[in-house]
């Protein structure tokens, strides 16, 4: 008889969605992707050239394939940024705009790679038209601070300042886990994570709670990064040992304590959110951070 499979991975078990909660998923757009490939004609040509004895051609053609390249990259990041920007209530628009300036580089790129061949009059048709299809197919960035209606200009900009800075901590969080390869620890640096991000949402959805709430964060995040980073620092043998269970416990407070502050936050009570603040500033400070 047929038996239906169980494992910690199978539909229904524990692990089958834990890995993945409370990630953001990541839309890859193939068209961007590939223009960090298409430019490579380019530079063989340009290699090409060298060896023909052409020096300006090779100098249009290297140098188109540098913008092109230079311009994909940007393009991507800027997509990242929308990305991001999209996914919270309260953003500022990015600082810098990575998909006008991909654009602009994109452009650029086809017109010095033409001048060689087609001339200048050509390579400015060129480029103005890549740049406008660039325009066409992927847009520009956001150009405005998304906030919510009723609240005023500078509380939204404080509260999307505030959110940026906790987004840095909690990548950084990330990045000094990853580097310990150790799958148990950077699963628990996602799980902190995303504890994190529900607090900036309640904090968007009532930008009121942001005094309160920025004392906590400054305190748990960079808590946790400043754990995370000299916990990574140490060597092999040692994060192997009593250490990694210290930091994992570590870890198990603080991701408690932060689901306990933002339940308070949400409920307003606001002498119990001091108390705990304080008794966790205390904890790092025993822990030596």
């Amino acid at each position: 008889m047929a038996q239906r499979c169980g494992g910690k991975y199978s539909p229904g078990g524990a692990g089958a969605t834990s890995a993945l909660r409370g990630r953001r998923a990541v839309k890859s757009n193939i068209w961007a992707r590939l223009l960090l490939i298409a430019p490579v004609p380019l530079l063989i040509a340009g290699l090409l050239e060298v060896f023909g004895g052409d020096a300006l051609a090779a100098l249009a053609e290297i140098g188109g394939f540098a913008l092109l390249i230079l311009g994909a990259w940007l393009l991507n990041e800027g997509i990242r940024a929308e990305e991001a920007y999209a996914a919270r209530k309260i953003a500022r628009a990015p600082a810098l705009p990575r998909k006008a300036l991909a654009a602009a580089l994109a452009g650029l790129g086809v017109g010095v790679a033409q001048i060689g061949g087609a001339g200048l009059l050509a390579a400015l048709i060129f480029g103005a038209m890549t740049a406008a299809a660039h325009v066409v197919a992927f847009g520009l960035d956001p150009m405005r601070t998304k906030g919510i209606d009723g609240i005023d200009a500078a509380e939204t900009e404080r509260v999307a300042l505030a959110i940026e800075g906790a987004e840095a901590l909690v990548a950084e969080i990330g990045t000094a886990a990853a580097t310990t390869a150790d799958r148990a620890l950077i699963d628990r640096a996602e799980a902190l994570a995303v504890g994190a991000r529900a607090l900036f949402r309640t904090v968007e959805a009532d930008p009121r709670d942001l005094r309160r709430a920025r004392r906590f964060l400054g305190v748990y995040l960079q808590g946790a990064r400043d754990a995370t980073v000299k916990f990574a620092a140490l060597p092999l043998a040692e994060r192997a040992g009593t250490a990694r269970a210290e930091y994992l416990a570590l870890l198990t407070d603080l991701e408690a304590s932060f689901a306990t502050h933002r339940a308070r936050l949400m409920e307003d009570d606001r002498t119990d959110l001091d108390i705990e603040v304080e008794v966790l500033r205390e904890r790092l400070k025993q822990e030596g951070l």
